[in-house]
């Protein structure tokens, strides 16, 4: 028996292609859940101590005079809110002293609950320019805002944030995929997505 050489030993010979590398794709999910794990056990009190920088920071700067560029519609909105009964000199340093409150709890981890309370106060508080003065918060209403209109929008975003960081007070959590539920296995709506 001849064994095929050259042309015709290359039209008889099979090419096995090896299969994908499954070990790779298995790679990337085992590398994709241990940050989804550490997300879980990390991102609310990441949350809250960017909450709560973001409110210091922001509040600090209303106890100077002429620091922060929300001072006038603050005070403005304060003031038609009040019926003009609180003026800027006296509004300013309650809402720079709120403010800096609020952030500071939030980065102690203290009085969280009065702190949630009130920083969903002052953010109503912060929506309403969206209403008294749409000249000042759109150039065209409601669907194209300024500057302004768009630094108030963005509180929708701290709304959120601190729904999700009131949702731990009583010892809720996120939980990465694959973590054990409360209900060992169980339906009860508290697993993760």
């Amino acid at each position: 028996m001849r064994i095929a050489t050259g042309a015709s030993h290359a039209r008889l010979q099979v090419v096995v292609q090896p299969p994908p590398d499954e070990r790779i794709v298995d790679g990337f999910h085992r590398a994709e859940g241990r940050l989804v794990g550490w997300m879980a056990a990390n991102g609310i009190a990441l949350l809250r101590a960017s909450l709560g920088i973001v409110f210091v920071w922001f509040g600090a700067l209303k106890f100077v005079p002429g620091a922060s560029p929300a001072e006038h519609l603050a005070s403005a909105t304060i003031a038609k809110l009040t019926l003009g009964l609180i003026g800027p000199q006296v509004a300013l340093p309650i809402l720079a002293l709120w403010e800096t409150w609020v952030g500071l709890a939030l980065l102690l981890g203290v009085h969280l609950r009065i702190a949630l309370a009130l920083l969903l106060l002052q953010m109503a508080g912060t929506l309403m320019p969206l209403v008294l003065f749409p000249s000042l918060t759109f150039v065209r209403f409601p669907f194209a805002p300024t500057l302004e209109g768009q630094y108030i929008l963005k509180n929708l975003v701290i709304i959120s944030a601190a729904i999700v960081i009131g949702a731990t007070l009583r010892g809720g959590r996120l939980m990465g995929q694959g973590t054990e539920c409360c209900c060992k296995g169980e339906s009860c709506g508290q697993r993760a997505a």
